[in-house]
């Protein structure tokens, strides 16, 4: 296994436990414990989990953006509602964008109920669902494959993204805290801020595990979005401080979760 796709592993099972014992991932993982220390100091470095003594936790100064495969697990009732909801949104005809998140990528199998339309990514996993749809003209976002996202970012994707106009653009965020939408990853941001710039109107989806947590790069204020969709599982004193604020805040009614 490539060093790459078995630190993603790591990640995804520590973030899952909240921490891990190094004896425990050795056991768990098959490896030498040389080799489980270096996976560890390479996550540790990128801020992504903390190393203490025989321990290994989550790292509690920022967010980890996980990969595409944990984050698609992770909420995916309130993310198809979510998605459901946007659909209000989408209109035959229209040039539709859509950012790498899973919340977006659950929007992606929906759209051809809003045929024909021009649908504009830069999620590997978006454009596959797409690929083969009737009347879905898609352009794909070249630039730099990142695995954790599958996805491509960097310079050459913010450039395809600022030679196009689209009628809406459709993205999530890592983290929201106050008014403000963060992201985690740098080249990230540039993309969605790029996309941003680029759509006629801007509709954020969170669901609510994001909210009253920060990560590294500012996203941009929640004012700055046409919509913000999420469910009724954010708390009720949470939005009403965000639509005092003027957010354009749209609850997306689920219930209790059990």
């Amino acid at each position: 296994m490539k060093a790459e796709a078995r630190r993603e592993e790591i990640a995804e099972y520590i973030m899952r436990a909240g921490q891990a014992r190094i004896e425990d991932l050795v056991e768990h993982f098959g490896v030498s414990r040389m080799t489980i220390h270096r996976h560890i100091d390479a996550l540790a470095q990128q801020g992504v989990l903390r190393k203490l003594h025989g321990m290994v936790t989550v790292q509690p100064s920022g967010l980890y953006e996980s990969t595409f495969r944990y984050r698609e697990t992770v909420g995916r009732t309130e993310k198809e509602a979510l998605a459901r909801a946007a659909m209000a949104y989408v209109e035959a005809g229209q040039a539709v964008m859509l950012d790498d998140s899973s919340t977006a990528c659950a929007l992606a199998g929906l759209l051809p109920e809003a045929r024909p339309l021009t649908v504009i990514t830069n999620s590997y996993i978006s454009a596959g669902k797409l690929i083969e749809a009737e009347e879905v003209e898609l352009i794909s976002l070249g630039g730099k494959y990142h695995h954790n996202y599958n996805a491509y970012i960097g310079i050459t994707c913010e450039k395809a993204v600022a030679s196009l106009r689209a009628n809406v653009l459709f993205c999530s965020a890592s983290a929201i805290d106050g008014g403000t939408a963060f992201i985690q990853d740098a080249q990230v941001t540039k993309v969605k801020q790029a996309m941003m710039a680029s759509s006629s109107r801007k509709i954020l989806l969170v669901d609510s595990s994001k909210f009253g947590k920060v990560a590294l790069n500012v996203l941009g204020d929640l004012v700055a979005f046409d919509v913000v969709l999420t469910t009724d599982r954010v708390d009720e004193a949470v939005r009403a401080r965000l639509k005092d604020a003027g957010v354009n805040l749209e609850i997306v009614k689920m219930g209790k979760s059990t």
